[in-house]
């Protein structure tokens, strides 16, 4: 039974998370008082804030793993814009024949974390380019590669800090092994 300091977290990061949804549509006028309650009251009592997603491959080895994967997925509003390439950042190539480029606002790019992986093998912007920050829905804080082998996943000490809540409330590894395919 996770303590009341526990829920108090989670409570405040789903509230967090469901006014982060809606408050720019809201600021603008385009969602009504009784949409953004409606939009906190579904997201804060009703839904959560992880989902499941399977992964199979190489490319976030040895983070995940190469191995086939049940991943929980930590739901996130925003991208955090502490990625490696984000707006502004000028990006050259090893390949002589390809033209440098600067990314464009709400831009970033993505690498696999692998990186015994030649570029056309991993999938990640070297292989379809700039990717768009709202594309970015979640961060993996959960791998589960079989009924032994799993794990939180090592993230950032913040965002570590702050996904312990919800592991503690939302993880439930016996519905990630009944959903798990290998």
């Amino acid at each position: 039974m996770a303590s009341l300091s526990t829920w108090c977290r989670y409570i405040r990061h789903k509230l967090e998370y469901s006014f982060s949804l809606s408050w720019k549509s809201y600021k603008r006028g385009l969602i009504s008082d009784r949409e953004l309650y409606d939009t906190v009251w579904k997201n804060v009592f009703q839904g959560k804030l992880t989902y499941l997603h399977w992964n199979k491959g190489e490319a976030m080895a040895p983070t995940i793993g190469e191995q086939a994967s049940t991943l929980l997925v930590r739901k996130i509003p925003i991208a955090d814009p502490t990625l490696a390439a984000t707006e502004g950042y000028e990006m050259v190539s090893n390949d002589e024949k390809d033209e440098p480029f600067v990314l464009e606002k709400d831009q970033c790019w993505v690498l696999a974390d692998n990186d015994k992986l030649k570029p056309k093998e991993a999938k990640d912007s070297r292989l379809f380019g700039p990717v768009s920050m709202t594309d970015i829905v979640g961060r993996v804080i959960y791998s589960l590669r079989t009924a032994v082998d799993h794990g939180p996943v090592l993230n950032s000490h913040y965002s570590m800090r702050k996904d312990s809540s919800l592991l503690e409330i939302e993880l439930d590894v016996n519905d990630m092994m009944k959903n798990h395919t290998a």
